[in-house]
């Protein structure tokens, strides 16, 4: 009875350590995972930052629309369309992003993500945004959506419209100016809820568009993906060096309970 206790208590040691060692095993092979999606989703910026420059138009095909590629858009701006995206955060500043839809021809438009400006508070007015109603030509980068709220890159996550239900768009005072007041916030939009609500035929691509030299009221500074895999394979390092102390630990208490047996 006496030898009895202290077997089950290394049967239970041994099958604890074992458990350990096989999550931190897990882990480690989880941070090499992510190590190589971050590689992956790095090759495809590089690439598609030396693509070519793509000028959008209503017959762009989407093959061409490509995530990351230089892209111009010439046309004017439906600024009824308007709308602000919440929670976009900008040097620890909270803020929204403005996105309004540019005109193609009559029917087919781009969605634009304009630019940042900083959360109205307390004293502080919404903006008004300069807006011109003659043709503008914009330059910036493709994505293949809008970046989502906490999300910049996950093909799994799921879109997210809140328009009020009777939503026709906005009237502005002022034809050549945004008044961000009025706009409806949103935490994602959706393309194709966003082209049903709207009657415009959009492009499924947005802009984002590039810094311009002439002040406008908006702030131009995109998030990315982290790209940082050294850092995952640094945590694996640590997952793998964690099992390894754990199974020396496993092969420690084995040899001393088959010692005692002797």
């Amino acid at each position: 009875m006496n030898r009895s206790a202290p077997n089950r208590l290394t049967i239970i040691a041994l099958f604890l350590l074992g458990v350990v060692a096989t999550i931190c095993i897990f882990l480690g092979r989880w941070q090499l995972d992510r190590a190589e999606q971050r590689r992956e989703i790095a090759a495809v910026i590089d690439a598609g930052r030396k693509a070519s420059p793509l000028t959008l138009s209503p017959l762009s095909q989407a093959s061409a629309l490509e995530a990351w590629r230089p892209a111009i858009a010439q046309g004017y701006w439906r600024s009824e369309w308007s709308v602000l995206l919440d929670n976009r955060n900008l040097e620890g500043k909270p803020g929204l992003w403005l996105a309004t839809p540019l005109m193609l021809d009559n029917q087919t438009a781009v969605l634009v993500v304009r630019g940042w400006v900083q959360r109205p508070i307390a004293d502080r007015s919404a903006p008004k945004i300069r807006t011109p109603e003659d043709v503008q030509k914009i330059s910036g980068e493709l994505l293949l959506r809008v970046p989502r709220l906490f999300e910049l890159w996950s093909s799994q996550a799921s879109a997210e419209l809140s328009l009020p239900q009777h939503w026709k768009g906005i009237e502005q005072p002022e034809r050549s100016v945004v008044d961000t007041a009025l706009l409806p916030r949103l935490q994602n939009v959706d393309l194709t809820e966003y082209a049903k609500r709207t009657g415009l035929v959009m492009l499924p691509a947005v802009l984002m568009q590039a810094p311009v030299k002439e002040e406008d009221g908006l702030t131009r500074v995109w998030p990315e993906p982290s790209l940082d895999a050294d850092k995952n394979i640094g945590y694996a390092v640590q997952w793998f060096g964690f099992s390894g102390i754990v199974l020396i630990a496993f092969l420690v208490i084995l040899w001393r309970h088959f010692r005692r047996r002797k």
